[in-house]
């Protein structure tokens, strides 16, 4: 098992926005996690600077589905950050998606191991966002060690407006429309109960991993809803209940 190597791969295809074929063998989640390492260390030799991470397959229906207890998690970079209301090209991506979701800003570093109590008093912000996922692998196929080792399909995040935070944001109403229509509505319950619990659960496996989260970083809480195809010319906006509103286009 070469982890450089196939770390290599991944990131290749995502500098050329290229798919490539499921990995050819299987992969432990240990040795997924490294190959996600891996790569993103290619990515901050270039310059890029780790930000925050994201959480994926938080929606308690989507882990059941998938036979899986616990989620999965990436690593964001400023290059992956694009700014409220701004276009994004489609040809920087493979096969792109997007999903609603919410965004917290730490005003304090979080230790492994922590309550929602705590998760909450480290908080600076919370605000709306959107994640555009982007699995490079070929025909959007993949199993779960391939996600993982493939920075769990992160490939750019829009946060909007940051608010102060406020104690229940376990029942905030989602509408994500494109092109003005909605396609997708949900709540914030969808993220494990409640998006704190999200937090809690960052935590524990960015210090597992030897990168604590720490004041000033950005943690995606996970997907409200399902993802929807994006297509050249979409403009997508988001409005979530008491934190306002985040939007992007894709040219």
């Amino acid at each position: 098992m070469n982890i450089a190597a196939i770390a290599e791969r991944l990131d290749t295809a995502m500098c050329d926005a290229r798919a490539v074929p499921q990995l050819p063998e299987p992969l432990s989640l240990d040795q997924a996690y490294a190959v996600q390492a891996a790569s993103l260390a290619r990515r901050y030799a270039r310059g890029e600077r780790r930000v925050g991470i994201k959480m994926g397959f938080t929606s308690l229906a989507k882990m059941e589905q998938m036979g899986i207890s616990e989620v999965i998690w990436g690593r964001l970079t400023d290059a992956m950050q694009v700014t409220d209301g701004a276009s994004v090209p489609l040809d920087r991506f493979v096969h792109p998606r997007i999903e609603p979701e919410i965004a917290f800003l730490l005003a304090a570093d979080l230790p492994g191991d922590i309550s929602e109590a705590q998760a909450y008093a480290a908080l600076a912000g919370v605000a709306p966002a959107l994640e555009l996922i982007d699995s490079r692998y070929e025909n959007f196929r993949f199993s779960l060690s391939d996600v993982v080792a493939d920075n769990s399909s992160s490939s750019a995040f829009v946060v909007g407006p940051w608010h102060a935070p406020f104690p229940d944001l376990a029942d905030l109403d989602f509408t994500m429309a494109i092109g003005g229509e909605p396609k997708q509505v949900g709540s914030s319950a969808a993220i494990l109960g409640d998006p704190i619990r999200s937090l809690v659960r960052a935590a524990r496996l960015a210090a597992a991993a030897g990168e604590p989260l720490q004041a000033g970083d950005v943690v995606m809480a996970g997907g409200a809803t399902a993802a929807e195809a994006l297509r050249r010319g979409d403009h997508v906006v988001l409005e979530v209940a008491r934190l306002g509103s985040v939007s992007v286009a894709i040219d």
